[in-house]
């Protein structure tokens, strides 16, 4: 029996086991109720008024304090022996490694698709709520993080919710969020190794052996898939061995320059087609608000605009608080703001340019998906890179690679802080876990596994859930962690004027908190 045949029985039987599993849990979690002529399902909803609330809870933080986020992410604000492992960049690249990924190429893709070009104006507003949402929870999970006698640091909802309800609540509040820390390790674990890992393989090899050569060519081979499994998965484990600092040294640098090459990209369409541009966000403005043609009007374009932002960012879901935890800062609300600009980068930035693009370009692909033919998203964005930058869908596959292996790297922590919550934070424990976490990246560029990968799903949006309850109840302690932090930035300031004021710090001061 071929490695091929053995692979597709494993992949039938399992589908065969879970696809009910999954479905049953998918249609509670992802429960849609009518609204015109299209349905929302809840648990969009549940993050959208999530990032509303906290975005007025906090009066518009996303925007007076945008600027501030900037200085503290460029080291402005470090201190000479503040606890963690990383400092502000680093913990923003690594954070941003784990959301940026196939969703800002194919899912984007699908959006304006199924709700237009309209979709991408919902998409923005989607992401400039869930920046006061990352806010909360990234400020929550460096507060309550945990430091280990090696210097090493864990935060995240299974920290942050048991010892804040404690604190808040006492022993009500400890049971609650224990359970709910609890939850919430076994579904980041979940998600972390079907989503997070053996899907990136999966789709990053798929796209891999489609531009090497297709069918015929080796890499479509068993032969080929085990190889490329083998590689990432020597790779990764590498890198995980180092631990966050490692993890930040490589998503520090791969980050910033995968990004750039994809804007770079979109800018080429966009600026080729420069003469379009007014028209493209004429376009979006009126879809948004008009969306003729599309399946439920402009109610349809604003939810699949929201979905697409949520799933995207992936903000009160309760997995960047992880990264973001692993800090070097005395002020927790200082890492809460620097928070804030990933769904900024992720969504107002990457995924727009993503929509702007194919807006612009009009790829025949993209008015074929719209009338109802099934395209795959990443067809639709790379076609639209195609038609001014022939040579780009090869790079497009470097792209997804290098977005795969970064989200790998990402959920890798992840699911090992999770894990660690869970079976305990000993060497041959973690060691288990990235022994495991290997041979799932070599499982991923061979089964696909459909159904655990739509249970993960599952998993990951179940999260919000426990999550943001957690975020509701602690929102007090957010507040004067904020304040905590704005007294010491006017400190600052009013030390610096004592030998010459900085400007910018003058500025700050004088702002009204």
């Amino acid at each position: 029996m071929s490695l091929d045949s053995i692979t597709q029985h494993i992949d039938d039987a399992v589908s065969d086991f879970f696809e009910p599993v999954a479905e049953k849990v998918g249609d509670v979690v992802f429960y849609a109720v009518p609204v015109g002529d299209t349905e929302l399902p809840l648990i969009v909803a549940w993050l959208v008024v999530a990032g509303l609330i906290f975005t007025t809870w906090f009066g518009l933080i996303q925007v007076r304090k945008f600027f501030l986020a900037t200085k503290v992410v460029r080291g402005k604000y470090d201190e000479e022996g503040a606890p963690g492992e990383v400092n502000h960049f680093q913990a923003l690249t690594a954070a941003v490694s784990g959301t940026v990924g196939l969703g800002n190429i194919a899912g984007v893709g699908v959006a304006v698709s199924i709700g237009g070009a309209g979709a991408t104006f919902w998409m923005i507003l989607c992401g400039l709520l869930g920046m006061a949402t990352k806010f909360v929870e990234v400020t929550l999970g460096v507060r309550y993080r945990e430091e280990h006698a090696d210097g090493t640091v864990s935060g995240g909802p299974m920290h942050y919710l048991p010892k804040g309800l404690a604190e808040r609540f006492g022993k009500g509040g400890a049971k609650l969020g224990k359970v709910l820390a609890v939850l919430a390790s076994i579904m980041i674990l979940f998600f972390g190794l079907f989503g997070g890992n053996l899907l990136q393989v999966n789709q990053s090899y798929a796209q891999i052996a489609s531009t090497a050569g297709g069918e015929d060519g080796f890499m479509a081979s068993s032969a080929g898939a085990v190889l490329f499994g083998l590689v990432i998965a020597v790779l990764v484990g590498l890198v995980l061995l180092g631990g966050i600092r490692s993890i930040a040294s490589v998503t520090s640098r791969l980050v910033p320059a995968m990004a750039g090459l994809y804007i770079v990209a979109c800018l080429v369409v966009i600026l080729t087609n420069v003469t379009a541009v007014p028209d493209a966000i004429e376009t979006i403005f009126t879809g948004a608000f008009e969306a003729d043609g599309v399946t439920g009007g402009v109610i349809g374009a604003l939810i699949v605009g929201f979905q697409r932002a949520a799933f995207s960012n992936e903000a009160g879901l309760g997995s960047a608080p992880i990264a973001h935890s692993a800090v070097k800062t005395k002020h927790p609300a200082s890492e809460g703001l620097v928070a804030l600009l990933e769904p900024f980068i992720d969504t107002v930035v990457i995924c727009t340019m993503t929509a702007l693009t194919i807006i612009i370009a009009n790829p025949a692909s993209w008015a074929e998906a719209r009338a109802g033919e099934s395209i795959g998203g990443v067809t639709i964005t790379s076609d639209a890179f195609g038609t001014v930058l022939p040579w780009f869908p090869d790079v497009l596959t470097v792209a997804v690679l290098l977005f795969a292996f970064s989200t790998i790297l990402t959920w890798g922590y992840y699911g090992l802080k999770a894990w660690s919550y869970l079976f305990g934070k000993s060497k041959t424990s973690e060691n288990v876990f990235k022994v495991t976490w290997s041979l799932f990246v070599v499982l991923g560029s061979l089964l696909s596994l459909d159904s655990l990968i739509s249970l993960a799903d599952s998993a990951l949006f179940l999260l919000s859930v426990f999550n943001i309850i957690g975020l509701y109840l602690l929102a007090p302690v957010v507040k004067k962690e904020l304040d905590s932090f704005l007294n010491f930035v006017r400190g600052r300031a009013a030390r610096a004027a004592v030998g010459g004021a900085d400007p910018e710090d003058e500025r700050e001061t004088a702002k009204v908190v």
